[in-house]
């Protein structure tokens, strides 16, 4: 065997455990902190704890797996956050006015349609992903602070909190279920239908995608859409619980919405990851924080210690890419 020959097997075994770290990395990752927090804290092994975390995480982990949609069909979504806060104010804004129930409804759908606009502007506009999302989302926020005049816009009918606060099962709140039901969703979408298969062939190399047939152009459009709906269905849960809006609700959001993703394995380039990856990626933050409350640590070391993952996360996606190529 050649030297070169060698070097380049030596080059593709690294590479593929370099895939292997970015594709499992999470599930190590999640166990071990859960095992040590469960080790160090007394309360944190408790149903109100547990049960705590995951309804905390449910607004984040719904964007997350619209975004991952997004991002494995090669795109990129930097306005949820803005469809976060006027989803949840056009809820409250039409409560006033409509039957609660339906005010939830059209803020979920405004959220859709906001989505399929980002697609439209990205896929026939053929705007960069990330400065188009970027501008929508300042104009979006600019819209919502029209609509509610810089003021919050309160809801006092009880049963517009009734999604947002109330027990679907033993204690089990309809965030959480909602949560599970929009993952399960997108993960079949994604890993067992045809959908799923283009998604991932239009983050994967949309040249090839098109030369076999696939309009990668209705694909990414879906996908915004979807992460629309999944900002808006997140917005109109965190309004139900406060019952309550306003126009820099979910500020930041966004950045939270793709750390999770990225650091569940999620490839930033397109054609690579997986809902149950990002689901693990929310955990991951969300057991981050939790702990860090728990064991009274300073907050400030949080927002380092996130800052590492994320950076290792890229890092090693990135290394893998290269290495394979």
């Amino acid at each position: 065997m050649s030297v070169a020959s060698a070097l380049a097997i030596g080059r593709a075994r690294g590479g593929q455990r370099l895939s292997v770290v970015r594709d499992y990395g999470i599930v190590m990752s999640f166990v071990a902190l859960f095992v040590t927090l469960t080790a160090t804290s007394d309360v944190f092994l408790t149903q109100r704890n547990l049960l705590n975390v995951l309804d905390q995480s449910a607004a984040v982990g719904l964007m997350a797996c619209g975004g991952t949609l997004v991002i494995i069909a090669g795109g990129f979504d930097l306005s949820v956050g803005a469809i976060f806060a006027i989803t949840g104010v056009i809820a409250a804004s039409m409560a006033k006015y409509v039957d609660p129930g339906f005010a939830l409804v059209l803020g979920m759908l405004a959220g859709l349609v906001l989505g399929a606009v980002n697609g439209l502007l990205v896929t026939v506009g053929r705007v960069n992903p990330f400065m188009a999302t970027l501008a929508s989302s300042i104009i979006i926020r600019g819209i919502a602070l029209v609509i509610t005049g810089g003021f919050l816009v309160s809801v006092t009918n009880r049963s517009f909190s009734t999604l947002g606060r109330g027990v679907a099962v033993l204690d089990v709140k309809w965030s959480i279920v909602i949560w599970l039901v929009f993952a399960l969703a997108c993960g079949f979408l994604l890993a067992r239908t045809t959908f799923g298969r283009h998604v991932y062939a239009a983050g994967g190399n949309a040249d090839a995608a098109r030369l076999s047939g696939i309009s990668v152009g209705v694909i990414r459009t879906i996908t915004y859409a979807v992460s629309g709906m999944s900002a808006g269905l997140a917005g109109v849960i965190v309004t139900s619980r406060v019952s309550s809006s306003q126009a820099d609700a979910g500020t930041g959001i966004e950045l939270s919405v793709i750390a999770a993703i990225v650091i569940g394995g999620t490839s930033i380039m397109g054609g690579e990851g997986a809902i149950w990856r990002s689901v693990l990626g929310v955990l991951l933050l969300a057991l981050i924080g939790n702990g860090f409350n728990l064991l009274g640590v300073n907050p400030i070391y949080q927002q380092i210690l996130q800052g590492a993952i994320i950076l290792m996360a890229v890092a090693v996606d990135a290394w893998a890419r290269r290495t394979r190529a």
